[in-house]
């Protein structure tokens, strides 16, 4: 008997994709397809969530028609997901009752004020793990039901509208780690919080159960894919990255260079409240006990390269910004600051728009390029910095995945920019690699986390690389950083 496929269903913030693992963890074919980015205001991100759907069930055919696999030849299915996203819909049909409201939309930001006003800022760190912000699910709810609200309708993030349309309408859920991003569960009592549900006037009959990330959850309906493929993992992305990096044990750390960056720190079996500007969230929860982490996120890294390519046409091609950044010694003294969506960790000003700074009449289109790459570095280094500075287990190795990790000049700035290794793995997609392990525990397929960790493998590991007057030279040069992106912030207050 041949050994069974997995597919992970990753749906991220630009694009959804469906990548058929065989046992052993190779991705055998994929199907990928890119959904709308749709900015009624300038401040605003929407996505329209049957899209996102229809987007998903063709990826997976497309996954099995490359591949010559049937669905009956699958033995399970893992869905990741871009997190805090979310919408309402009817509990009949299915449609969406408006466009889902993405995480990195800001037009909940009075709402936020607002939270703040009303002394909710400690309530929310306690209870949630969090900060307020425009960032997280419970706001935009709150604003979609002052505009929608009606009769029959569900609520929930991207994760539980893929669930409840795959399985035909008959699992309305979410795991915990999806659900730790809303500002509405409780991280130490692991349920929905009472006290937040009634501030933010979200009714708890329109949100899904909750369940671990790894275990069947339903299977999907027979008409889809010819045969009915059980669910059996399901996970924030940044958690399944986490997960997919086997950061298995507390101090383990990892930073996703995706859309933005995500750097999470296992934290064991504890919720401890982060100190300073970090966020607690669940890591995991297998159905035995949770796993906790502490996270700093960057709201626009890989977003800003594509902003580079489509938007300014200052680069072609991923190609073409790999050959200007080994090709361009420095940036001439200028700064990028991808604030677009305001500043995350660990500045959190949802009020900080993008800058360029430090540019003068030398300044030209090479050094622009450049500077955008290194800002993705700069930024994650004040993440860990700062994580440095609030724990107790430094940061000694750094395992990152994601696409902007496929940038040799970026992994090797980084590595230097902090002073530790780098390592990239095998498969860069994690995300998707998280999910698959998931799925595999879910049904049973691997039976514990030594298998997991057998299953991931380095491709690469960078390493500081300069003497002490190039660390010197780095050093200065990050000051500079901090002067730009102390001239971003406010900038929309």
């Amino acid at each position: 008997m041949p050994k069974p496929f997995i597919i992970a269903l990753d749906q991220g913030t630009t694009s959804t994709r469906a990548l058929l693992f065989d046992f052993d963890g190779i991705i055998v074919s994929e199907g990928r397809r890119a959904h709308e980015q749709i900015h009624q205001r300038p401040d605003w991100v929407s996505h329209n969530a049957n899209e996102i759907f229809f987007n998903s069930v063709e990826c997976v055919k497309k996954a099995l028609e490359i591949a010559g696999v049937s669905a009956s030849q699958v033995a399970a299915i893992g869905v990741a997901n871009q997190r805090e996203t979310c919408l309402l819909w009817d509990s009949i049909t299915g449609e969406p009752a408006c466009e889902a409201v993405v995480w990195q939309c800001r037009r909940t930001s009075n709402i936020c004020a607002e939270a703040e006003a009303d002394g909710m800022a400690g309530v929310v760190r306690e209870r949630t793990g969090l900060i307020i912000d425009p960032y997280f699910s419970a706001t935009k709810l709150k604003w979609m039901l002052g505009r929608h609200n009606r009769g029959g309708l569900l609520a929930g993030t991207i994760d539980s509208y893929l669930i409840w349309r795959l399985t035909g309408g008959r699992r309305h859920v979410t795991d915990y780690t999806n659900a730790s991003r809303t500002m509405l569960f409780n991280i130490k009592t692991l349920d929905w919080d009472k006290e937040l549900l009634e501030y933010f006037g979200v009714d708890r009959g329109l949100l899904p159960d909750l369940i671990p990330n790894a275990g069947i959850i339903g299977e999907t309906e027979a008409g889809l894919f010819g045969a009915p493929i059980p669910i059996a993992g399901s996970a924030g992305d940044q958690h399944a990255a986490l997960f997919g990096q086997a950061c298995l044990a507390p101090g383990d750390v990892k930073n996703t260079y995706g859309t933005g960056c995500f750097i999470l720190k296992n934290i064991g079996d504890r919720p401890v409240t982060a100190q300073g500007r970090l966020l607690t969230t669940l890591a995991w929860h297998l159905g035995e006990k949770a796993a906790y982490a502490f996270e700093g996120g960057v709201f626009n890294a890989g977003a800003a390269v594509e902003w580079l390519i489509r938007d300014m046409g200052l680069a072609g091609s991923v190609e073409e910004i790999k050959a200007i950044c080994e090709e361009t010694p420095d940036t001439d003294g200028a700064y990028f600051v991808p604030a677009f969506s305001g500043l995350g960790a660990p500045h959190w000003d949802m009020y900080a728009r993008g800058a360029i700074c430090g540019m003068n009449l030398s300044t030209n289109r090479r050094h622009i390029v450049r500077a955008v790459m290194e800002s993705i570095a700069y930024s994650s280094r004040d993440v860990i910095d700062h994580m440095n500075e609030v724990s107790r287990l430094p940061v000694s190795i750094l395992r990152a995945d994601g696409g902007v990790s496929r940038s040799d000049f970026t992994m090797q700035f980084q590595s230097d920019l902090l002073g530790v290794p780098v390592e990239r793995p095998a498969v860069t997609e994690t995300t998707a690699f998280g999910a698959f392990l998931l799925a595999g525990i879910g049904v049973g397929l691997f039976k514990g986390l030594d298998e997991i960790k057998s299953k991931r493998a380095v491709e690469r590991t960078f390493y500081p690389s300069g003497t002490k007057n190039d660390s010197d030279a780095l050093e200065s040069r990050y000051a500079g950083w901090k002067k730009a992106v102390g001239r971003s912030m406010g900038w929309a207050g």
